[in-house]
């Protein structure tokens, strides 16, 4: 019997096949301008952005897997079952099901669940380097908090450059500049998807970093104790 995280895994993973498929389709026979009276008919980029979404979910479903076996440590269940839901909310049912529109403010509720998830990865990194072969490094709850949070909102700020990378070469709408029927958006508009963006991933790591804190410091401090007790 499969595992929950193998069984999610597959299923997200068939759907995203078959939406690439789905777009691919649709993008030979679509407009590219959405037709005069009628702006909500999708067009060529529409479906470019969805095949490109789709590819790069797939293309990330393997990472934790890669790195399992590239670092020889664990990810736990709990966390890749998570970070597959979260590529299933994130682009089928955002892109693909249209969710980012229907719904105002799908983008920051995934920002705020992708924050906190980073985060935690983050503290998930250094448990690793903490357990290799590099003896003697003992890093400090303080210093771990801090790389978790960092770590987390760099990678936010790292997607939001690919965001405008996409958008400025292949004429996209990742970073949500125009609306569904093409008014383009201008001033404290047009930046604000990014910067809630932003905020939504440093809040949500900072909450996850500062639950952290408490539990590794809890930990550090016994570990502490115990090669005090067998130094004496």
């Amino acid at each position: 019997m499969k595992k929950p995280r193998q069984l999610i895994g597959m299923i997200v993973f068939s759907l995203l096949v078959l939406s690439v498929i789905f777009a691919v389709l649709r993008l030979i026979g679509a407009p590219s301008e959405s037709p005069v009276g009628d702006d909500f008919i999708k067009t060529k980029s529409d479906y470019a952005l969805m095949v490109a979404q789709c590819g790069l979910a797939i293309f990330v479903m393997f990472l934790p897997s890669v790195l399992e076996k590239r670092f020889d440590f664990s990810v736990p269940d709990l966390m890749s079952s998570l970070y597959y839901l979260f590529l299933f909310a994130a682009v089928y049912l955002g892109e693909v099901r249209n969710f980012y529109y229907i719904f105002p403010h799908w983008d920051t509720v995934l920002h705020s669940l992708s924050g906190g998830m980073l985060g935690a990865l983050g503290f998930v990194i250094v448990r690793v380097l903490n357990e290799s072969d590099l003896k003697g490094i003992r890093l400090s709850p303080f210093f771990v908090s801090l790389f978790a949070f960092c770590f987390a909102l760099s990678a936010g700020a790292v997607w939001e450059i690919y965001e405008f990378i996409v958008d400025s070469t292949l004429g996209l709408n990742m970073q949500k500049w125009r609306l569904e029927d093409g008014t383009l958006l201008v001033g404290m508009a047009a930046l604000r998807d990014t910067m809630v963006d932003l905020i939504a991933d440093a809040l949500s790591a900072l909450a996850v970093v500062t639950v952290g804190y408490f539990t590794y410091r809890r930990t550090y401090e016994q570990e502490s104790d115990g090669i005090n007790d067998r130094s004496k």
